[in-house]
């Protein structure tokens, strides 16, 4: 029917229709996949939920006399610092360092809820002062042993997000078995199925609304944290091999993407800190991906609904990789605030934000009607037959005592 060159077209013109995802798949409703493909050149979907495997690159720029920095801190934040002489990488999820460091990583002595490597992210977009130590490896042409100095957003040369995993296809449901609080990635789970999570905003999300990768790849250009950012590889633990529904649809985590922007031109609206209790620190992030709608198999694909698609609830009460499974639930039930598990209700709650998703997707559609945001061919697919791998296939166990 149509070509992202074409699409690009209609945008420079000021032809394009745009719909949100919501809006698609209440128009396929009214007039059906057929005329809602002919009507609708681009899909915006949207999300905003934590992406723990999310980071920063910085380069400080270089010092008079010179450092090689091998060690540092923002914040207290430890960045990692083998690259180049000031190139730093600094973890979302990486904790406040103090002096009793060691012991602050105990279950007795959880770790201390201030600050992270999310927050500090945050704090430099929004062009607040971080501090930054560094220790130096003396050398003849980097003679300085040590750094204490303020830096800001517009005080150092590069600042991007690299993120070698965003964007799940599917992610599980978290609930608790067991006698006792369990605090997880997921946020607190109550003991004796006390509550349910969940981390995916559903059918409004990216990846549910092309379950094959036929047009997301390599090279398409997305919304990230509030400035335009690419897809540059699948993302870590990226397993578009797992078990589907007949709609295409992954029954649990499937498709990953590593993605990349100028956290310069992001704004703090749409990448926050934030943290789980005697877990971690983490980032909030929104990510939007257009969908061109070249056929009516985009469009079909489109149009499911969170009646349409099925995660996973799973038992934390085992501390396995692999976990028992109280069977599969839509997210249609998990939006309703209450799941059946074994025949008791069970109160359920989101990470993501459904109203930020909505957000997100609204001004990715908002910009592309402006003729700020064009789309991008992908410049290669991405992989559809990774198998996931864990590394107790090789390893064996070994005793401290």
């Amino acid at each position: 029917m149509r070509t992202v060159a074409e699409i690009n077209d209609k945008i420079n013109a000021g032809r394009v229709v745009v719909k949100t995802a919501e809006e698609l798949k209440a128009r396929v409703a009214e007039v059906g996949v057929k005329q809602a493909a002919k009507e609708i050149d681009v899909v915006a979907t949207g999300t905003f939920e934590p992406m723990e495997s999310s980071g920063a690159i910085i380069n400080l720029g270089h010092t008079d006399p010179p450092i090689k920095i091998r060690r540092c801190w923002f914040d207290d934040v430890p960045a990692y610092s083998g690259f180049g002489a000031v190139d730093l990488y600094l973890g979302a999820t990486q904790p406040v360092e103090t002096p009793d460091s060691d012991e602050v990583r105990s279950r007795e002595t959880p770790i201390k809820e201030r600050g992270g490597g999310g927050y500090v992210i945050e704090d430099l977009i929004a062009g607040k002062p971080v501090q930054l130590r560094a220790v130096g490896q003396v050398t003849d042409c980097y003679p300085r042993p040590y750094l204490e100095t303020t830096i800001t957003r517009d005080s150092i040369n590069q600042f991007y997000l690299y993120n070698p995993r965003n964007l799940y296809q599917n992610f599980i449901v978290g609930v608790n078995g067991g006698d006792r609080p369990l605090y997880t990635y997921l946020g607190p789970l109550q003991p004796q199925l006390g509550n349910a999570v969940f981390s995916n905003p559903g059918a409004i999300s990216p990846l549910f609304n092309d379950p094959n990768l036929r047009v997301i790849g390599i090279g398409t250009r997305i919304f990230l944290g509030g400035a335009t950012g690419y897809i540059t590889w699948e993302g870590t633990q990226h397993f578009p091999l797992q078990k589907r529904l007949p709609n295409d649809t992954p029954i649990g985590p499937a498709a990953t993407l590593a993605v990349i922007g100028d956290a310069k031109q992001m704004s703090s609206r749409w990448v926050r800190g934030c943290y789980f209790h005697r877990y971690g620190p983490s980032l909030m992030l929104g990510i939007g991906v257009p969908i061109p709608i070249l056929d009516e198999e985009v469009a079909k694909y489109c149009a499911v609904t969170d009646d349409d698609i099925v995660a996973p609830v799973v038992d934390f009460a085992i501390p396995r990789r692999v976990r028992p499974t109280f069977g599969l639930v839509s997210y249609a039930q998990l939006k309703s605030g209450r799941i059946s598990i074994e025949g008791k209700s069970v109160r359920v709650a989101p990470l993501a934000s459904y109203h930020l998703s909505r957000e997100v997707a609204i001004e990715l559609k908002q910009r592309i009607e402006a003729g700020t945001f064009s789309l991008s061919e992908p410049v290669a697919s991405l992989p559809k037959d990774r198998s996931f791998l864990s590394q107790d296939r090789w390893g064996t166990q070994i005793s401290l005592d």
